[in-house]
């Protein structure tokens, strides 16, 4: 009797670097030829680091103020945050109606698809988010029946943690179910994922995004090193689609908060075939507050960008407010605002 050998399925290569992502903060230093005299670095189990192996080979050797490893390296720093931080600075438990939904915008609403990514931003702002209470798996009859109930509801956004951390069949079987439902006209993914694991932009994954959808990708990129040929090719194929693909950032002190680097980073973009499109004020979460800028100095930043660019690659500066219907324009915001 002959015996056809065994065929192992092959994970997908994205998946391969997610089983080698990089969470010991001293192997990070030696990739880096940095040791602890260095940089100073601390352990934070509640929000450990996380990062995958081509992010750090995008950082330079031997340089601790890299604005790349400032972005995913815990530091003492973390530990010095005032009374105006806290861990929910958008105050998004009031608008969590459902687990793994949150509602703040009458026309659309964000879902948290997953609860982990693949790099974990010093700065996230949903760091001490309650993803126990908000990750759905697959259990979604809660979030499509609020859906079918909600009729002003055009936009459905996934996020997290990072919807694209969900595998092409998890993403597919949503998008069926939510495709039901007729009102949801827009779709929009906010992700990090193919820009720390470019690997992420499959042929299954394009071919689920082919829907009945009106579909943005929104890419989170805030240095012009992390940009390499590998995202462009990426950002080729789903143009291809016909999904629309914009950036939004975050300006950081030491990162990015000077106009040479916001500049480069517009001008990176577009020749990846991205637009830029918000750039954020730092949200107030525990632990972030030394990436924090002035008011004056993002006004600043903001009239020598439009100043340096063409119109459509100054991204919008804006900051996002717990009690606000929509991000708030930089040059209508107070200081209280700012501030708050």
């Amino acid at each position: 009797m002959i015996t056809q050998p065994l065929v192992l399925q092959q994970q997908p290569d994205w998946q391969q670097a997610l089983r080698q992502m990089i969470t010991d903060p001293t192997t990070l230093l030696q990739m880096l030829d940095l040791s602890e005299k260095d940089i100073a670095w601390q352990w934070d189990k509640q929000f450990p680091l996380r990062v995958s192996e081509s992010f750090v080979r995008r950082m330079r050797k031997a340089d601790p103020n890299d604005p790349l490893l400032r972005q995913v390296l815990s530091t003492p720093e973390e530990s010095h945050s005032s009374n105006k931080y806290s861990t929910d600075p958008l105050q998004e438990a009031r608008f969590n109606p459902v687990p793994g939904l949150l509602h703040k915008y009458p026309s659309r609403v964000l879902i948290t698809l997953t609860s982990s990514c693949a790099i974990h931003c010093r700065y996230c702002f949903r760091r001490h988010f309650p993803y126990k209470k908000n990750n759905p798996g697959r259990q979604w009859d809660a979030i499509f029946s609020y859906l079918e109930n909600q009729p002003d509801v055009f936009e459905v956004i996934l996020s997290g943690g990072d919807p694209l951390m969900a595998s092409d069949k998890t993403l597919s079987a949503f998008l069926q179910e939510l495709a039901k439902i007729r009102h949801i006209e827009l779709l929009r993914f906010h992700t990090r994922l193919p820009v720390v694991i470019p690997e992420r932009i499959t042929s299954t994954l394009l071919a689920t995004l082919d829907n009945r959808f009106h579909t943005t990708i929104v890419y989170h990129i805030n240095h012009a090193r992390e940009l390499i040929p590998q995202i462009a090719e990426g950002v080729a194929k789903i143009r291809k689609q016909g999904i629309q693909v914009l950036n939004q950032s975050v300006l950081l002190r030491d990162i990015n908060d000077n106009v040479e680097c916001l500049k480069n980073l517009s001008l990176a973009l577009f020749k990846s075939g991205i637009m830029p499109y918000y750039l954020h004020m730092l949200d107030k979460v525990a632990g972030s507050e030394h990436f924090e800028i002035s008011l004056a100095k993002a006004q600043h930043l903001q009239q020598a960008l439009r100043e340096s660019l063409p119109g459509y690659l100054v991204p919008k500066f804006v900051k996002e407010l717990p009690n606000a219907f929509c991000k708030i324009p930089l040059e209508t915001l107070t200081v209280s605002q700012f501030e708050s």
